[in-house]
């Protein structure tokens, strides 16, 4: 299961379970202007490419809440 993290580990915004986020396989997550602008559609931490994340159903989240763990990234995001 996703764990819907809750920020860009770029720019640290907010990204509830209902945003616009991107992904690579490993869950990096990014907003979607870093993801477009800033990264060109490649993860900086995998160099997979980011994908729109899905969107879990809200009777969904009730029951399998999102993660409210934040990551950013050591190193500053290209760009």
């Amino acid at each position: 299961m996703l764990l819907l993290k809750p920020n860009c580990e770029c720019c640290d915004r907010d990204l509830p379970p209902e945003s616009d986020a991107r992904i690579c396989s490993f869950e990096c997550t990014f907003c979607a202007d870093c993801a477009q602008m800033r990264l060109k559609g490649i993860c900086p931490n995998c160099g997979g490419k980011l994908t729109a994340r899905p969107i879990r159903p809200k009777a969904a989240l009730a029951r399998f809440p999102a993660s409210d763990v934040r990551v950013l990234r050591k190193a500053p995001c290209p760009g």
